[in-house]
């Protein structure tokens, strides 16, 4: 599948960039998915409306940030990923730096499918935490992959944007055509982040980023549409 061949060349790539993948679970808890990464309990991200929560998403909040203890109930109020920066918290807990990951994975959204959006997509989450790390290594590492992937039929720029768990934080663009296209976020990792995971932020310093897979399968093959991707058309996968 155009998918798993695009998962399998940027594995590749990274690997060649000294970038290590991992893997998480697809369903993940409220504290992986939303606290450690510095997403406060009021934050329309964590809306019942905005993700695919499994059981009763109105179940009271009993973590709200980071520096309040993990909820002790056996039963934590589970959802869908959706976002692969899970893997960013389960890395760094078992994990002392330096790190230096990528997981490719499925996430899922309640989005209306269109040319670019789908409920369930793929992401590439990148990390790399480390004594000195900066805005300029983010920069060149973004570069050096679309240079990988692309050749110089590419060219990348950086607007500025904000995430709550990078500071600070980027959008990332992709040419497309005559235009451009978003390919994902960026950006420096936040100090409430690693003090979640237990790293001193006046000693270490890292950037993290997230890039959506079939977009990136897409720019690969020229194709408009990327509900064309989850079809299965045989006459449409025979190209690949």
């Amino acid at each position: 599948h155009p998918i798993t061949q695009t998962i399998d060349e940027l594995k590749e790539i990274m690997g060649r960039l000294g970038f290590t993948a991992v893997d998480g679970p697809e369903v993940e808890d409220e504290w992986h998915n939303f606290v450690a990464l510095n997403i406060p309990a009021d934050h329309p991200a964590r809306n019942p409306l905005e993700n695919f929560y499994v059981g009763d998403a109105a179940k009271p909040q009993a973590v709200e940030n980071a520096s309040q203890p993990r909820d002790p109930s056996p039963q934590p109020l589970l959802l869908l990923r959706s976002q692969t920066s899970t893997v960013q918290i389960r890395t760094m807990e078992r994990m002392r730096p330096p790190v230096r990951i990528i997981s490719c994975g499925r996430v899922y959204r309640p989005d209306t499918a269109d040319a670019t959006h789908f409920p369930m997509f793929h992401q590439m989450e990148g990390l790399l935490v480390d004594r000195g790390v900066t805005m300029a290594d983010l920069k060149s590492t973004l570069r050096l992959f679309a240079r990988s992937a692309f050749a110089d039929d590419v060219h990348i720029r950086f607007r500025p944007s904000f995430f709550p768990f990078t500071e600070p934080s980027v959008e990332v663009d992709m040419s497309w055509a005559d235009g451009w296209i978003e390919m994902g976020g960026a950006g420096m990792v936040d100090p409430n982040v690693l003090d979640a995971v237990g790293y001193d932020p006046e000693e270490y310093s890292g950037f993290a980023f997230g890039l959506g897979i079939e977009r990136i399968c897409a720019r690969r093959h020229g194709i408009a549409d990327i509900r064309e991707l989850f079809k299965n058309d045989v006459r449409f996968l025979h190209q690949f």
